[in-house]
């Protein structure tokens, strides 16, 4: 395909490798070709700050005098993994009923990838929920940003609260008049009995 046929097309592939610190990272098109550029810029438009390598996306595509570049992202599927938790404080059970975990906005605390960890908190709620990188790549994300707006599906771990799934935040839709918390659970115990109970529904 010519590049002039590939402006202002739809083309999926595989991130070959984002950097948040440069901005950018390269796209490889699953039908050949050159790389396509994915700015920083173009990210964030779609809600999220990084996306991790071998990612599937799918991507509005021009050809500019540098070459192909995305100027929009429609779709981010997370690396394709084996089946098994991601990190060994997750159970297989947990991975399984995931999509039954109520997905609640969050906000990052602090993360520090060369530490490989790092915390959020639950829109409205003080309590520190830990986010593992393993994690974080296992939900399409290489990084994260201060202050950043993301969704996430908790479960108690053996140390506390621990992110399962982190998501952009858009996708965290809190529906009306149900807490992401019940507000009898003040004690740490039944908070954690709360969280474990909506992981076995």
């Amino acid at each position: 395909m010519k590049t002039d046929e590939m402006e202002n097309m739809l083309v999926s592939g595989l991130v070959k490798w984002f950097d948040p610190t440069k901005g950018y990272g390269f796209i490889v098109n699953d039908d050949g070709g050159a790389d396509i550029l994915l700015h920083a810029n173009v990210l964030r438009n779609f809600g999220r700050s990084s996306v991790a390598d071998h990612s599937r996306v799918v991507v509005q595509v021009q050809s500019t005098t540098r070459g192909l570049q995305a100027t929009e992202v429609l779709e981010i599927n997370p690396p394709e993994g084996d089946g098994t938790p991601p990190i060994e404080d997750l159970d297989a059970d947990i991975i399984r009923q995931l999509d039954s975990l109520p997905l609640q906005p969050a906000r990052v605390k602090w993360f520090d990838k060369a530490k490989g960890f790092g915390f959020a908190n639950i829109f409205g709620h003080s309590d520190d929920v830990f986010v593992h990188i393993e994690v974080l790549r296992h939900s399409g994300f290489s990084d994260l940003v201060l202050g950043e707006a993301i969704g996430l599906r908790v479960v108690e771990g053996p140390r506390g609260l621990m992110a399962a799934q982190v998501t952009s935040w858009d996708k965290a839709i809190q529906p009306a008049n149900v807490e992401l918390f019940p507000s009898s659970a003040q004690q740490t115990d039944d908070l954690r009995d709360w969280v474990l109970s909506r992981a076995a529904e």
